[in-house]
């Protein structure tokens, strides 16, 4: 299944590009990196400087930046990290539950 700004939170996110835009936590607004791990509640992000960070889904809104192989443009999704929450295996199933509805 190709991945659209529409199935963009049922998909696997690892590998895609991210910046955090609102948070609760302050310090959190405006770091980036490409997220290279992913459990039920946080993100980890490999940032420019090569550190991880862990960032929580809860209270976060990301900018997930989603490259158009076809023409080589980048669509930048912005998501509510509360819509993430869930197991990345359990999120991707939800996709085939909600279609078969």
């Amino acid at each position: 299944m190709a991945l659209t700004p529409w199935n963009l939170i049922y998909n696997e996110l690892i590998g895609l590009e991210v910046e955090v835009t609102d948070s609760s936590n302050k310090c959190a607004i405006g770091i980036r990196g490409k997220v290279v791990d992913e459990t039920r509640n946080m993100l980890v992000l490999e940032t420019h400087t090569t550190f991880e960070k862990m960032i929580p889904k809860s209270g976060n809104t990301f900018v997930f930046h989603l490259p158009d192989p076809s023409n080589g443009n980048i669509t930048y999704v912005e998501v509510n990290g509360d819509l993430l929450i869930s197991q990345p295996e359990n999120r991707t199933k939800n996709i085939i539950k909600s279609r078969m509805r």
